[in-house]
């Protein structure tokens, strides 16, 4: 893990605020956002409850809503923050959108497709590898999900 800059803190507390939203709405708090050239061009959290869709992941309506935006499909140039580490659906989806790079916060021990359980997105056999820096804003991250979690169970 390499050293958080104040860009991305940046950004992933803006992923927290929309996490923090999600969970409000009873959703899996997860936030995400598509960074480009400096400006957020897409926002999301998650919608699986509100949508009745299992792939209505934060991370899979960023990245639609940033091609929406751009006009084409290719992240190349992007970044997308979010709070949890991607599953493999949405790790897919940012290898098929050519993605440039991913940040996280938490760390997914269950589901993690970028580097905890398995990792999609730099593994070699595959036509496009995503950069990836991980534990941005951990601990934060990790809380919202632990409380969302906590009073569910009650």
């Amino acid at each position: 893990m390499t050293a958080v800059n104040q860009q991305d803190q940046q950004f992933m507390h803006e992923a927290l605020r929309l996490a923090r939203e999600a969970g409000a709405r009873g959703e899996v708090p997860v936030g995400a956002l598509v960074v480009h050239n400096g400006e957020v061009i897409a926002r999301a959290a998650n919608e699986k409850e509100l949508r009745g869709d299992a792939t209505a992941h934060a991370e899979m309506l960023a990245l639609q809503r940033a091609a929406d935006k751009l006009g084409h499909w290719r992240l190349t140039d992007a970044t997308l923050y979010v709070t949890l580490e991607p599953c493999p659906m949405c790790a897919g989806a940012m290898i098929q959108a050519r993605l440039g790079r991913l940040v996280y916060g938490a760390v997914d021990p269950k589901a993690g497709a970028a580097g905890s359980v398995m990792d999609i997105l730099d593994h070699p056999g595959l036509n496009h590898l995503v950069k990836v820096k991980a534990g941005v804003l951990a601990k934060e991250c990790g809380q919202v999900l632990t409380e969302f979690f906590s009073v569910k169970r009650k």
